[in-house]
């Protein structure tokens, strides 16, 4: 089972792809687009190249866990990538998780232009990582 998480955004949507047994965050990239047509095109072509069976997608929520400002707009854009890919994404809490990537590419010496050409792929891996870890201490 391969688990795709996506980090969506207005410019880039970061992308992170499970190995097979969707027990590690493997693949990632981003998605260099301002046009949702586009990203949902890339995100159509990924899933079928890496045969993605199941999509878990960052949902904004403030720190106090109510629903962000632009919850409406990420569900409406789940809405579409079930549409596009046949794959209904869950909605994880994205919390803290372009901070803490922004924070891991400071420590691993990334300067600030560099980091932003990469972080939305690290966030999506956090969103990978933290979506598989919640199935694991589920079972």
């Amino acid at each position: 089972m391969r688990v795709m998480a996506i980090d969506y955004g207005d410019a880039h949507t970061g992308v992170a792809i499970s190995d097979p047994t969707g027990l590690l965050a493997g693949f990632t990239t981003t998605i260099h687009s301002r046009k949702a047509e586009r990203v949902l095109e890339e995100l159509s072509l990924l899933v079928k190249e890496h045969q993605v069976t199941q999509l878990v997608m960052g949902f904004p929520r403030n720190m106090d866990g109510t629903e962000g400002p632009r919850a409406q707009l990420y569900r409406d854009f789940a809405r579409q990538v079930e549409e596009a890919t046949g794959l209904a994404p869950v909605l994880w809490d994205e919390r803290r998780t372009t901070i803490d990537a922004h924070r891991i590419l400071f420590e691993a010496g990334k300067n600030a232009k560099k980091r932003k050409k990469t972080v939305d792929a690290v966030a999506a891996s956090l969103i990978l990582e933290g979506y598989l870890n919640s199935r694991r201490l589920q079972k």
